[in-house]
């Protein structure tokens, strides 16, 4: 049978998302390096939007002709649980206009919406750890996004571990590590290289304004019951 192309769709960026702001930035890093380390606040988009960074640079067999029934190798996307893990395919999927399963898809404990052709897999850090028994070098994946690792779990030290271990074997793996915290340095120097520590990039999270209201304090024995009624109502 003649190869299959998959034929990519077009990948926007919102732009009041933060991390959208340091694609290039971010997309620079990874053809440089095999490590790049992502601080970003909550809700700066790097969760949803890296995956689609990765993509846009043709990580996951993304726009690239292969043979039938060859399985191409995979952008793996790790959540520290399960419901972020479904509901962040679901959100990735919605962004891209595309069926949950086909170009991004999931795997937790007893749920598989993952076709055997999907470029990006959303799992748990334990479904990835439980997949180094059968794939030790995990070439299923060109590309790794280990999420949320300052809540450095078991699973997510045992990974980060484990993947320091696994890079020199697989120069061709790129791994994206997030935090929240301003501890990215100690993952940086986790993973420093002959060229020196893991680049850090900074993401600032959004802002939103807020209102502040108040009255002048009142003696609230001068404050009548019918007065109070009202002003709950």
């Amino acid at each position: 049978m003649p190869p299959l192309s998959t034929s990519p769709l077009p990948i926007t960026f919102p732009e009041s998302l933060p991390v959208s702001g340091k694609r290039h930035e971010i997309e620079a890093a990874m053809s440089e390096h095999q490590v790049v380390i992502v601080c970003g606040e909550t809700g700066s988009g790097k969760t949803t939007q890296l995956p689609k960074i990765a993509l846009a640079m043709g990580r996951g067999g993304w726009g690239q002709v292969r043979e039938h029934g060859k399985r191409p190798q995979r952008i793996g996307h790790t959540q520290p649980r399960r419901i972020a893990a479904s509901s962040v395919a679901k959100r990735i999927a919605e962004e891209l206009n595309t069926p949950l399963g086909d170009v991004v898809g999931y795997k937790v404990r007893f749920q598989d919406r993952l076709q055997p052709g999907a470029s990006v897999k959303l799992m748990t850090d334990g479904i990835l750890l439980a997949e180094t028994q059968s794939d030790p070098d995990l070439r299923a994946y060109d590309t790794l996004i280990i999420d949320e690792a300052h809540e450095r779990s078991l699973n997510i030290d045992f990974l980060l571990g484990y993947l320091r271990q696994l890079l020199p074997r697989r120069p061709d793996l790129k791994v994206v590590v997030t935090s929240a915290t301003i501890d990215a340095d100690r993952f940086a120097q986790h993973f420093a290289s002959s060229k020196g520590p893991a680049p850090v990039i900074m993401v600032s999270g959004r802002l939103f304004p807020v209102e502040q209201r108040w009255r002048p304090f009142e003696d609230s024995r001068e404050y009548g019951l019918n007065e109070s009624i009202a002003d709950a109502v």
